[in-house]
């Protein structure tokens, strides 16, 4: 069971030349996760190591798109360039965007909410875990190893909370799921999910 994100997904994550991105790059990689570059502005031609294998930094998001036919993104930027960081995303054409980060101001995520929502894109988050499908793709922060095959999803408003009910039925068929986020204003409802 998939939903939003699958096998075939082609992953950017803005903010992989970072301490938590490269982390979660590693994670999401050894997770299945295609991920077919990294965005950093002012490192385009650059690359990171995962796994003895480079993974290309663009400057720019429609450059990275353009190059490698992304169709989703994951941010994992400071709260304080998070509005520049989607904005980047919205424009470049991707259909999904995951917000990871948290604490970004009220102001900039309307605003990003809005732009996304004129252009048609999805976005999950802010503050959020991001999404798994078991087998297929893992965009975000959700551990792997908690996650098994079936067929029922799980949506959440809190990460924490994901990963408990995530834990204990993971042989119960509990399969895909989904961190809508926890802020006051986020891009994907439960409804919506």
């Amino acid at each position: 069971m998939s939903i939003f994100i699958n096998a075939s997904s082609r992953v950017l994550v803005q903010g992989m030349t970072g301490k938590e991105g490269r982390k979660h790059t590693q994670r999401m990689i050894m997770s299945g996760t295609r991920i077919v570059g990294g965005v950093t502005p002012g490192k385009a031609g650059t690359s990171v190591l995962f796994e003895e294998d480079p993974v290309p930094v663009f400057g720019a998001m429609a450059d990275a798109v353009a190059a490698t036919n992304a169709d989703v993104s994951v941010v994992f930027v400071p709260p304080a360039h998070a509005k520049a960081a989607v904005l980047d995303a919205v424009r470049s054409g991707v259909g999904l965007v995951v917000v990871i980060t948290e604490g970004i101001p009220v102001h900039d995520s309307v605003e990003f909410l809005a732009a996304a929502r004129d252009a048609g894109v999805r976005v999950i988050g802010p503050n959020c875990p991001g999404l798994i499908s078991p087998g297929k793709s893992n965009v975000g922060i959700i551990p792997a190893h908690i996650s098994g095959p079936g067929r029922i999803g799980l949506v959440s408003k809190s990460g924490t909370l994901t990963y408990q009910m995530k834990s204990e039925l993971k042989d119960h068929g509990i399969s895909t799921a989904i961190g809508i986020g926890g802020e006051p204003n986020v891009g994907t409802s439960h409804i919506d999910a």
